[in-house]
């Protein structure tokens, strides 16, 4: 079970925590929206929660809830720009099935 970051993923978060002075990581999980059923939820994290898993990729500690993770397991997450656009990518092996829009999906 892990969920990692790739390079420029892991740049950004950890760029971020500097520049915001505090965090232990980037929490990552889930919750119930849109016309697939599910959707990402990302947050700077400034504690780790006694039920949390924690993972560590590329410096990075990554902490997910455990209702969330049974979704989630093995995601990568990416961060892109694409023209004006950048954000993060999810890559989760799990999803089969996502709306038009991309904002949520479904496993």
């Amino acid at each position: 079970m892990a969920i990692t970051l790739t390079e420029q993923a892991a740049s950004h978060v950890q760029a971020f925590l500097a520049r915001r002075g505090k965090g232990v990581g980037l929490r990552v999980g889930v919750r119930t929206s849109g016309c697939s059923g599910l959707a990402y939820k990302l947050e700077f994290a400034d504690a780790v929660n006694p039920e949390d898993h924690t993972f560590e990729s590329r410096g990075v500690k990554v902490l997910v809830d455990p209702k969330s993770l049974q979704f989630i397991d093995g995601t990568e997450l990416d961060y892109t720009r694409e023209g004006l656009n950048e954000g993060f990518k999810f890559r989760n092996p799990r999803v089969k099935d996502q709306c038009g829009c991309g904002e949520s999906f479904n496993v």
